[in-house]
C-alpha cells in the first residue's frame, strides 16, 4: 500500500545516496539546491533526496535521476563562505518520484511516500534471515578488517532483522550505487536480498584482492633486492674499515693448519671456512659460522698434557693436602700405578660420596696437582636442562657447546681431570633428563665418540679423569650409579678434626686474616672445645670459619689493644666464641627404669638418642611422640609385638596389655627422626618399663628388629660409634651381621669401646638389662 501524493522541495545529489536512518551532512553550492533548503526551512524542514543517474549532468531532470529517494528532514544549516551551505539531514522514509512540478528556480517534486508497513512474515523464516545477515556481516568485517569492534558488536547484538537491514546498509561503506539499489528495494524481503548479495560480493572482492596482492607482493625479484643490499652493506663495512671477513677466512685457515686434530675435524672445519667465505653479506649467518669455527679452533683435539709418573712425589702431594682420607688417596695411586706400568690405563670415574664438609671438592684439586693434570670443575648443582651437556643445535639463536665441551676448552688439554660437582643434585624437567645425557659422558666404553649437539663431530672423552662428588648417592639415578666407582668419606673423627685444624685450617685462616705466624696460639684442649661444643659436623667447614672468627677477633685485639700474642686456652674460649652451641648428651649418672641409649646417624655425623617409656592405666594403646617417622613408627610397633610374645618369660600377666597405655618418646621433639637402627633400643626400653629393671646407664645399641627378635644389620656405624665415644658410653652393642663393618674402622675410633656382637633380642636383654 502506498500513502497519498505529496510535494516537497527536491535535491538532485551528486554521487551519493542517503538512506533512511541515516544522519550525515553535505555541502550544497548550486543556486537552485540553497533555493530548495530555504523554501524547505520556510515551511516543515523536509526535504527530497534523489541521486542523479550520471554525476557529470549540470542540471537533470526527471529522466536524469532515479526514481526512488529519501524524504529527510534539515536539522541544521551552516553558511560558510563563498555562498556555500552545510546542510545537516536526518533520512526518514522511502518516496518514489512521479514528477517534477517547477524546475526552477528550485526543483519541487510530486513524491509518493512508501508505506514501511510490511506484512508479517512466519518466525523460522525471520530467524533464518537474521542469523544469515549476521554470519555474512561478521564475515565481511573479518575481511575488511577497518570497521570498530564496537560497531561490529553493537550490530551484531540487534535482534530486529529490520533494524538489523537498516543499520548494516547505514554503517558500512558502499558506492552510491549499492545504496541506491538498498533504497529501490521497497519490501523487507527485497531489501534482505539485495544486501545479502552486496555482502557477498564484497567478501569475494576483498578476498580476490587479497591473493591478487599476494602473487603480486611473490613477483617482486627477491634476488634483485638482495644485491641491492650487498652492494650497499659492502660499501658500507668498505667505509667504516670492516670489509676483514676474507682476512678472517684466511686466519682461520692458518690456524687450521696448526690445529693438532684428526681429519674428519679439519675437514669439517674447512667447510665451515668456505661456507664463511661465502656469507659476507648475510650478517646473522656469518657470526654463527664465526662463533662455531671459533669454538673448534679452539678446542684441545689432541692436544695433550703428560701426566707424572713420579709415584713418590704424588702421595707426598696427596699426603700434604689432606689428612685422612686414606681410600681415596690409596685409589689414586693404583691408578698411576697401573698407567704407569700399562702406559695407558682406562681413566676410572671415581664417585666420592660424603657429607658436606669434608673435603671432596679439595681433594680433587689435590689429585689434579699430584698428577700435573689441568683441573677443571663443572657445577651440576641444579641442572635440569640436558642442553647444558649436551650443547644446543648451531642453527638455534645463541646456541652454544654444552658444559663439557665448554671445560674441554678452558682446560686446553684433551686429559684434563674434570670434577663434576653435587652429581646428586641434577634434575629433569620437559628440556630432557640431564642425568641422562651424563651416561654417555662417564660410560669408558662409549665416551671416546662423545657427541655434543653443537660441535656435530664426536669428542674423544676417554683420556679425561672424572671425579664426581655427591653427598648423597640416593638422589643419583641407578644407570649413571653404575658407570661410577664409589668411595665413600665418612665424616671425621675428633682426632683427624684436631690433626686438620692444627696443619691446614689454624695456618690458612692466620694468613687469610693477617694474623703472623707465632701471634696466635690455640691450645689443644680449647681446639677439642670447639669440636665437640662449638661446631656439630661430619666435615669441617664450620669447624673453619670458627677458627676464622678467633683469627679475626685476635686481629682486632692486636690493632686496637696493640698485643704481642694472644693464647685461646679452654677457659677464655668463650670470650672469643661466646656460650657454648651444643651440649652432647653425655651418659647418664645412674641406671633408670624405662630408658634406654640409642645411636642415631646424621647428615652431619652420629649423635646419640635417649628414648623414654612410660606405663600407666589405660585401655592398651600405644603412644609414640618426638616427630617419628613411619619406619621409626613400625619399629616400635614390631618391638611392642616381641616383647607381648615373650612377656610370659618375664611373668607379665597377658591381661596387661589391654589394661595398661605404653607411651614411647623421644626428646627433641622439634626434630624429625626415623630409620629402623633404634629398634631394639625401643624394645629393650619398653621391657623394662613392663618389668620395671634398670637399662645399664654405661650402654648404646644399634640394630634393626625383628617380630622374631632376630636383630639385622645397620648403617653409618662410623659415625654412631664417634658419637658414642663423645658421650663417654663404655659398650655398644652392635649387630653380629656389621661385624666386617667394624673391623675395617680404624683402632682410633674402637679404642676405649667394649663392642659387643648381638644377633638376638635375647643377647641384647642380657646386656642392657640389670640384673
Amino acid at each position: 500500500m502506498t500513502n497519498q501524493n505529496i510535494v516537497l522541495p527536491a535535491i538532485a545529489l551528486r554521487g551519493t545516496t542517503i538512506l533512511p536512518g541515516m544522519i550525515v551532512h553535505f555541502d550544497v553550492s548550486k543556486e537552485r539546491s540553497v533555493k530548495a533548503i530555504e523554501a524547505a526551512m520556510l515551511h516543515d524542514q523536509k526535504i527530497f533526496l534523489v541521486t542523479q543517474i550520471d554525476p557529470e549532468v549540470e542540471s537533470p531532470d526527471l529522466a536524469g535521476v532515479y526514481h526512488v529517494g529519501t524524504i529527510a528532514y534539515i536539522k541544521q544549516v551552516v553558511k560558510l563562505p563563498q555562498n556555500l551551505l552545510r546542510v545537516l539531514v536526518e533520512g526518514t522514509g522511502r518516496a518514489t518520484l512521479v514528477k517534477f512540478e517547477q524546475e526552477f528556480p528550485f526543483i519541487r517534486s510530486e513524491i509518493t511516500p512508501v508505506d514501511e508497513e510490511e506484512m508479517q512474515m512466519p518466525e523460522p523464516v525471520m530467524e533464518a534471515m537474521h542469523r544469515s545477515l549476521k554470519e555474512l556481516f561478521h564475515r565481511y568485517c573479518m575481511e575488511n578488517g577497518k570497521v570498530s569492534k564496537e560497531l561490529v558488536a553493537q550490530i551484531l547484538n540487534i535482534d530486529n532483522v529490520e533494524e538489523l537491514v537498516e543499520q548494516i546498509a547505514v554503517n558500512i561503506p558502499l558506492s552510491y550505487q549499492n545504496k541506491q539499489k538498498i533504497l529501490e528495494a521497497l519490501t523487507l524481503e527485497e531489501r534482505y536480498e539485495v544486501l545479502g548479495a552486496i555482502l557477498g560480493n564484497e567478501i569475494e572482492i576483498m578476498q580476490i584482492g587479497r591473493d591478487l596482492q599476494k602473487k603480486v607482493k611473490a613477483r617482486i625479484d627477491n634476488n634483485q633486492r638482495e644485491y641491492i643490499l650487498r652492494e650497499q652493506l659492502k660499501l658500507i663495512r668498505e667505509e667504516l674499515g670492516e670489509d676483514n671477513t676474507a682476512d678472517d677466512a684466511e686466519e682461520f685457515k692458518k690456524k687450521l693448519q696448526e690445529l693438532q686434530a684428526g681429519d674428519e675435524v679439519k675437514e669439517k672445519i674447512s667447510k665451515e671456512i668456505e661456507r664463511f667465505k661465502n656469507t659476507n653479506s648475510n650478517v646473522s649467518e656469518n657470526a654463527v659460522l664465526r662463533g662455531y669455527i671459533e669454538t673448534m679452533l679452539a678446542l684441545p683435539w689432541e692436544k695433550k698434557s703428560t701426566d707424572s709418573d713420579d709415584l713418590k712425589e704424588a702421595w707426598k702431594v696427596l699426603q700434604e693436602g689432606h689428612y685422612g682420607l686414606k681410600d681415596v688417596k690409596e685409589r689414586v695411586m693404583e691408578f698411576l700405578s697401573v698407567r704407569k706400568l700399562t702406559h695407558k690405563g682406562k681413566s676410572p670415574i671415581l664417585c666420592l660420596v660424603g657429607p658436606p664438609g669434608t673435603g671432596k671438592t679439595s681433594i680433587a684439586r689435590s689429585i689434579a696437582e699430584a698428577m700435573h693434570k689441568k683441573y677443571v670443575r663443572i657445577c651440576l648443582g641444579g641442572v635440569r636442562d640436558e642442553a647444558e651437556i649436551r650443547g644446543h643445535r648451531k642453527t638455534y639463536v645463541g646456541a652454544m657447546p654444552g658444559r663439557i665441551t665448554a671445560a674441554l676448552q678452558q682446560a686446553g688439554v684433551s686429559n684434563p681431570l674434570m670434577l663434576l660437582d653435587e652429581i646428586d643434585k641434577t634434575s629433569s624437567d620437559y628440556k630432557g633428563d640431564t642425568s641422562a645425557a651424563l651416561l654417555e659422558v662417564l660410560d669408558p666404553e662409549q665416551n671416546s665418540r662423545f657427541m655434543d649437539h653443537y660441535i656435530e663431530v664426536p669428542q674423544d672423552l676417554s683420556e679425561v679423569l672424572f671425579i664426581a662428588t655427591a653427598n648423597d648417592v640416593q638422589g643419583i639415578p641407578r644407570p649413571l650409579l653404575d658407570r661410577m666407582e664409589l668411595i665413600e668419606i665418612a665424616g671425621y673423627t675428633e682426632n683427624e678434626k684436631e690433626h686438620i685444624a692444627k696443619e691446614h685450617l689454624i695456618p690458612k685462616q692466620m694468613e687469610e686474616n693477617g694474623v703472623e705466624k707465632g701471634k696466635l696460639t690455640i691450645q689443644s684442649a680449647a681446639l677439642k672445645k670447639i669440636i665437640n661444643n662449638y661446631t656439630k659436623e661430619a666435615g669441617v667447614r664450620n669447624l673453619e670459619r670458627t677458627i676464622g672468627q678467633i683469627c679475626r677477633k685476635t686481629a682486632r685485639l692486636i690493632m686496637e689493644e696493640d698485643k704481642k700474642k694472644v693464647t685461646v686456652t679452654s677457659k677464655n674460649l668463650s670470650d672469643f666464641l661466646g656460650k657454648e652451641h651444643f651440649n652432647y648428651l653425655m651418659a647418664n649418672k645412674k641406671d633408670e627404669i624405662g630408658i634406654s641409649r640409642g645411636l642415631a646417624w646424621t647428615q652431619v655425623g652420629g649423635d646419640t638418642l635417649q628414648i623414654e617409656v612410660n606405663v600407666m592405666p589405660g585401655k592398651g594403646e600405644l603412644m609414640l611422640t618426638g616427630q617419628l617417622g613411619d619406619v621409626m613408627k613400625e619399629s616400635a610397633q614390631a618391638g611392642i609385638t616381641y616383647i607381648r610374645s615373650i612377656a610370659s618369660d618375664y611373668k607379665v600377666e597377658p591381661e596387661f596389655f589391654q589394661e595398661n597405655d605404653i607411651h614411647v618418646h623421644i626428646p627433641e621433639g622439634a626434630v624429625p627422626k626415623d630409620g629402623p637402627s633404634a629398634g631394639i633400643t625401643m624394645a629393650t626400653a619398653i621391657l623394662s618399663a613392663i618389668i620395671k629393671k634398670p637399662v645399664r646407664a654405661d650402654l648404646a645399641m644399634t640394630g634393626e628388629i625383628t617380630l622374631r627378635g632376630r636383630v639385622l644389620p645397620i648403617g653409618g656405624l662410623k659415625e654412631k660409634l664417634l658419637a658414642a665415644k663423645y658421650a663417654k658410653i663404655k659398650e655398644v652393642l652392635v649387630p653380629a651381621e656389621n661385624k666386617p663393618d667394624i673391623q675395617e674402622l680404624d683402632k682410633e675410633i674402637t679404642d676405649g669401646l667394649t663392642i659387643t656382637f648381638v644377633s638376638s633380642m635375647k643377647e641384647v636383654l642380657n646386656k642392657a638389662l640389670v640384673s
